[in-house]
């Protein structure tokens, strides 16, 4: 039997246990030898202190912040949400840095893509100010739930001295959390203008290596010189893009029907003279006529293929000798059907900044929000990535455009791709237009353009509707659940919690709340079915199909495990883990008999787990 400690993914630990794997002699006592380790390097340790080096004030800090694991959880919020019973998407308000460390455990290593628009840093709206002490209390004074003596929204102007070491010290431990959740063949988009962009850059060079680049886009975002007394406007934006694992994404190709396309088999443009390679310069026979590729200057060029290459060509008739102006060129000819061509870095019909405008007034949601991505844009990269079942995370999530982008490309290609959306619930200010309207913070802003979206492309569709996901189940950041999790903050509470230890489910706290607690520290997807079944007249939660079950009753008996035991039999899951509350059973000897009969059942001792 094991107890869960309510703690998120241990990064740091999960590292250790990494090194150890690989270098097993280098481990003493749960802790590294790094003297050993070096010398199991060799020369390739690195003691130069004048090599190239990425660094600002504050960058170890935010290091160790994003390996800190977080005592937080995602609570339920049934009444905000669409299809909940259904519903494969996410929606959750809260500091995408402690999300991000709830969601190591369920999500690491499944996210196919990542597409994030974070703040461009021009100073007015920077709210993400960490705590690097209690970044889960940090969070509740931004959001107005705690003393409002520790709000800390700010802007971000070039005066304070930090403009760029505040920025880079709220994206760099988000993007080494991210790079955990992407799968091996996972790719991530990052939406930036020029304040930060060779910045962020150097940061993701660091976070995802710089041979896992896959390019840097630019995005034509306005169609025109807009808002600006300048000579020059600027009418792009960036979106940096980088992989997981390079070699093993594959991006979808765009598919282009012909019929018979030729094209001059002379290499043309770069590259084209006979010393470029010398290999490609060798005469071919058409009829009877002998051609070598001669320049229109009489130079000696080259010919895109290779002599076996143009042998074969040749025998398959693919090759056409025309007589030009006195001399011969050759031509290959493409059979019809289809070709397969790359997409390109300029981005100049996938959206603008209008378009974006434009998607939220058919919503009739114009005056809500400023500045919202297209949904052309989002879908693209959606579309790009080539996986209709793909998870994909946006920890930015602002208006919601990537909900509205995955719902538009599976109502066209019939795909199951789902969304998790992360928001803080920034506070709409008295006097805007989404205050007005009646919008208390962005989250609602985002849930109800989902909702309204949703609806939209349900409405336009000619079928599959019922088969098309626009529901989200919300969730919201809080502390823990349980009072053991929660730290006291000295000897007058401590003492107080021992005395409350009887029920250690804080008050104003649900079973539900508890239960999706558990779901997502034991590691299991928050959108997974859950089944509640009645077992010797006590309640059980069964999540997905029987691969774990959760008993958070008073008094449990041994007659409850002895029913857990033959509902496992009956399910029959591949993996099987149960879990229990600390102080729910009847007795200390009905706690070893349950404990006794589910171990005959076959239950390892790791996998009965109490709270």
């Amino acid at each position: 039997m094991t107890e869960l400690d309510g703690k998120s993914e241990d990064l740091v630990q999960d590292n250790i246990e990494a090194l150890t794997r690989l270098f097993p002699e280098v481990a003493c006592d749960g802790k590294i030898d790094f003297h050993k380790l070096r010398n199991l390097l060799g020369d390739a340790v690195d003691n130069a202190s004048d090599r190239y080096n990425f660094t600002w004030h504050g960058k170890d800090a935010a290091l160790r912040l994003s390996q800190t694991p977080s005592l937080g959880t995602l609570r339920p919020c049934k009444a905000q949400s669409k299809d909940w019973d259904t519903t494969q998407n996410l929606y959750i308000e809260g500091d995408n840095l402690e999300v991000l460390k709830l969601l190591q455990k369920s999500y690491h290593g499944r996210v196919k893509m990542i597409y994030i628009d974070p703040p461009y840093n021009t100073g007015n709206d920077f709210v993400y100010h960490d705590d690097f002490r209690d970044n889960l209390a940090n969070y509740q004074r931004l959001t107005g739930q705690a003393d409002e003596a520790g709000k800390v929204y700010a802007t971000n102007s070039e005066t304070s001295g930090r403009y760029h070491t505040d920025w880079l010290n709220m994206i760099y431990p988000r993007l080494r959390l991210a790079r955990n959740l992407l799968r091996e063949d996972g790719v991530i988009f990052i939406s930036i203008d020029d304040n930060e962009q060779g910045n962020l850059k150097k940061i993701c060079d660091e976070i995802f290596g710089e041979d896992n680049m896959i390019c840097n886009f630019i995005w034509k975002s306005k169609l025109g010189k807009v808002g600006t007394a300048s000579t020059i406007s600027a009418t792009h934006e960036y979106i940096l893009c980088y992989a997981k694992n390079k070699d093993a994404v594959k991006f979808k190709m765009i598919e282009t029907p012909n019929e018979g396309r030729k094209e001059n088999l002379r290499q043309w443009g770069q590259a084209d003279r006979r010393e470029d390679r010398p290999s490609m310069y060798y005469p071919i026979s058409i009829d009877g006529v002998e051609i070598y590729p001669i320049k229109e200057d009489g130079t000696d060029g080259r010919w895109r293929v290779g002599q076996d290459k143009a042998n074969e060509l040749l025998a398959n008739g693919e090759l056409e000798a025309v007589k030009k102006n006195g001399k011969y060129e050759i031509y290959r000819i493409f059979p019809s059907g289809v070709s397969l061509t790359s997409y390109e870095t300029m981005l100049n019909d996938v959206g603008t900044t209008a378009r974006g405008a434009a998607a939220l007034k058919s919503l009739d949601m114009s005056r809500s929000f400023d500045y919202s991505k297209p949904v052309e844009l989002v879908q693209h990269f959606s579309d790009l990535v080539d996986d209709k079942d793909a998870i994909i995370l946006d920890f930015f999530s602002g208006s919601a455009t990537t909900a509205h982008a995955v719902m538009q490309l599976n109502s066209e290609d019939n795909g199951n791709r789902r969304y998790i959306l992360v928001q803080l619930p920034q506070t709409c200010e008295d006097g805007t237009e989404a205050k007005k309207s009646g919008y208390d913070n962005i989250c609602m802003i985002g849930e109800e353009r989902i909702r309204r979206a949703g609806q939209f492309i349900v409405d336009g569709c000619a079928g599959g509707v019922d088969t098309l996901d626009v529901g989200f189940r919300v969730f919201q950041l809080d502390t823990s659940n349980l009072k053991k999790w929660q730290p006291p903050k000295d000897d007058a509470e401590l003492e107080q919690t021992l005395v409350e230890s009887v029920s250690n489910i804080l008050p104003g706290r649900t079973e539900e709340d508890l239960l999706y607690e558990i779901i997502l520290k034991m590691g299991f997807d928050l959108s997974w079915p859950i089944e509640t079944r009645t077992v010797a007249d006590t309640q059980v939660f069964v999540v997905a199909d029987g691969a774990l079950f959760i008993c958070l009753a008073d008094r449990i008996t041994p007659a409850v495990a002895e029913g857990m035991a033959q509902l496992h039999r009956e399910l029959a899951p591949e993996v099987w883990k149960v879990v229990c509350r600390d102080t729910g059973f009847r007795d200390d000897a009905a706690k070893v008999n349950v404990c006794e009969i589910l171990k005959a059942e076959g239950l390892d001792d790791a996998a009965f787990v109490t709270v």
